[in-house]
């Protein structure tokens, strides 16, 4: 049985991005994430899901991923864990499975415990939009802000599968079935305003939006997961915003 109790920091949803730093746990479900676990598996994973895709198993750390659903709740006893992080995970929830998945956060953090989210940040998107409504530049590169705002929450085929050979794509789509199906759509979007709300209503205090770089997590620097391979901040654009248990 998975036990997550005791960890230093919970990096959920964690995608490619791991960390391998002690005390940290990596937590994810996707498909990549399975097959990153089994040697088997990532041996025939060019075949399965193409060499490039396979390729960025490469980054994932497996002795310290844990393949869960935490959809279900998240393994760890009351109070028993140091700090929680996810990025770009909590606007794939619907709202109110938003607000029990923040509740089961505020369960397992130790009193003092931190939880550090980043989410696309909706006001900088929407300013963006709304400068470049007075640009001289043209409607196509208008289009790039629309998409920005729109287009993951009505996209219909997910992002890796559309770009994918025949018959590659149809197995893909016929098997895994549609961006939404897959968890890849955006069900709702974050600025300082509601996510605040939202952390305050589910019981956390200390609320702070933060700068790219800034937590009040210990050793937060050392975890490198909000960089790039070139040191850089790894997803413009986002909101960071931290609360206390």
């Amino acid at each position: 049985m998975i036990d997550l109790s005791g960890s230093v920091l919970l990096n959920l949803g964690c995608g490619y991005k791991t960390c391998d730093g002690e005390g940290v746990v990596n937590v994810d479900y996707g498909v990549f994430q399975r097959l990153a676990v089994s040697r088997v598996l990532r041996r025939v994973a060019p075949i399965l899901i193409g060499p490039s895709r396979a390729q960025k198993l490469n980054r994932i750390t497996p002795g310290r991923l844990v393949v869960y659903d935490i959809s279900r709740g998240i393994p760890a006893a009351e109070n028993s864990v140091g700090a929680v992080y996810h990025s770009h995970m909590l606007e794939h929830l619907d709202r109110d499975v938003a607000v029990d998945f923040m509740r089961e956060v505020r369960r397992v953090l130790k009193p003092g415990g931190i939880q550090r989210i980043a989410v696309p940040d909706l006001e900088q998107s929407v300013r963006s939009y709304l400068a470049h409504l007075d640009s001289d530049e043209g409607a196509e590169k208008h289009d790039e802000y629309v998409t920005d705002l729109l287009e993951q929450s009505v996209r219909r085929e997910a992002s890796g599968t559309s770009v994918q050979r025949q018959p590659r794509r149809f197995i893909e789509n016929l098997l895994l079935g549609d961006a939404r199906r897959r968890g890849e759509t955006h069900q709702w979007m974050y600025d300082r305003m509601n996510l605040s709300h939202l952390l305050s209503h589910t019981g956390f205090t200390n609320i702070q939006a933060c700068s790219f770089g800034e937590s009040a997590i210990p050793k937060w620097a050392s975890y490198g997961l909000e960089l790039d391979d070139f040191g850089r901040e790894y997803k413009p654009r986002t909101l960071y915003m931290e609360g206390t248990a």
